[in-house]
């Protein structure tokens, strides 16, 4: 399959859990992604009319991460910031918490799961087609032992 194929049915599955998480319940809702996007926004503002936002301070564990959370604040107009002196991977939100536990976070999380797999699947075709074939992990080998020697441990 070529490239461009994937990222359409990435496209198009990413699409397909923001219309789960927008509270889509029959196919043809399913199917209708497109506004899925209004339908969450309404959740939020039904939310913020009840419910006093917090600040929440996020910290992703890489950039792609971070990028894809970001991104889905901004999706849901909030703005996303951080403080001086606050690592990159950190990121300040004011959200109420009930949009963060039952639609924002679990959305992120799954979008973030599939996102790290297609990643990792072209990175494994990428390296198997142009380094080598195999890019299984190294194996685990006992580390020899010299008398009156201490070997030093490697660096990560």
């Amino acid at each position: 399959m070529r490239g461009d194929d994937l990222e359409l049915r990435l496209v198009e599955k990413l699409r397909r859990i923001e219309a789960l998480f927008a509270g889509a319940k029959t196919t043809g809702e399913r199917t209708a992604a497109a506004g899925a996007r209004e339908r969450i926004l309404e959740l939020l503002r039904g939310v913020q009319a009840t419910e006093r936002a917090v600040e929440y301070r996020f910290t992703l564990g890489d950039q792609w991460s971070r990028r894809l959370f970001v991104s889905l604040l901004r999706r849901y107009d909030i703005r996303p910031y951080r403080y001086p002196r606050q690592r990159h991977t950190t990121v300040m939100a004011r959200v109420p918490p009930s949009f963060v536990d039952t639609t924002l976070w679990p959305e992120f999380v799954e979008l973030d799961r599939t996102l790290r797999e297609y990643l990792s699947d072209v990175t494994d075709r990428v390296i198997a087609g142009s380094i080598h074939a195999d890019h299984s992990e190294a194996e685990v080998v006992e580390q020899p032992t010299l008398p009156g020697i201490d070997l030093p441990a490697a660096k990560a």
